[in-house]
C-alpha cells in the first residue's frame, strides 16, 4: 500500500501579477527543482496552518489566515509515495519576502512558469494559474 504525504504550498502573487517560485537545496530530494513554496502538513495541522508555518519558515513573512484562498490540488503518485498538495493563492502577506534556508527565490510571470524545471506534481497547476493569471 502506497502512503499518502499531504503538503501544503501556496502561490504567493505579488502586485505585477508575478508568482514567487523556490529552487529546491542541495541534498533534498528533487534538488535543483522550482516549487511553489510550502511543506508536509505536520500532525494535527490543518494544510493552511502548515502554508503559514512554512512560509514564515522559508520566507520570512506572515499570513493572516484570511488571505489565504484554497485554489487548486496536486494528486501525484512517485515512486516511493502519493503526493496529495493544496494550492492556496495569496495576494497580501506581512513581511518581506526573504530566503530563510538558503534557498533561491524567483517572481516569475504565470506565462514563464514552465521555463523553470519543476517536480511532476507542480507541473499541472500552472495551466491553473495562467486562467487566472493572463
Amino acid at each position: 500500500m502506497t502512503s499518502i504525504v499531504l503538503v501544503a504550498a501556496c502561490a504567493l502573487i505579488d502586485a505585477d501579477n508575478r508568482v514567487l517560485i523556490a529552487q529546491r537545496p542541495a541534498g533534498k530530494s528533487m534538488a535543483g527543482l522550482w516549487e511553489f513554496p510550502g511543506g508536509k502538513v505536520e500532525e494535527g495541522e490543518t494544510p493552511e496552518d502548515a502554508v503559514i508555518r512554512e512560509l514564515h519558515e522559508e520566507l520570512g513573512i506572515d499570513i493572516p489566515p484570511s488571505c489565504l484562498a484554497p485554489f487548486v490540488f496536486a494528486s501525484h503518485g512517485y515512486e516511493d509515495f502519493h503526493l496529495l498538495m493544496p494550492l492556496f493563492l495569496c495576494r497580501k502577506w506581512h513581511g518581506t519576502v526573504t530566503a530563510k534556508e538558503d534557498q533561491k527565490l524567483a517572481w516569475v510571470r504565470a506565462n514563464k512558469l514552465r521555463e523553470y524545471p519543476m517536480p511532476p506534481a507542480d507541473l499541472p497547476l500552472i495551466a491553473h494559474l495562467l486562467d487566472i493569471l493572463l
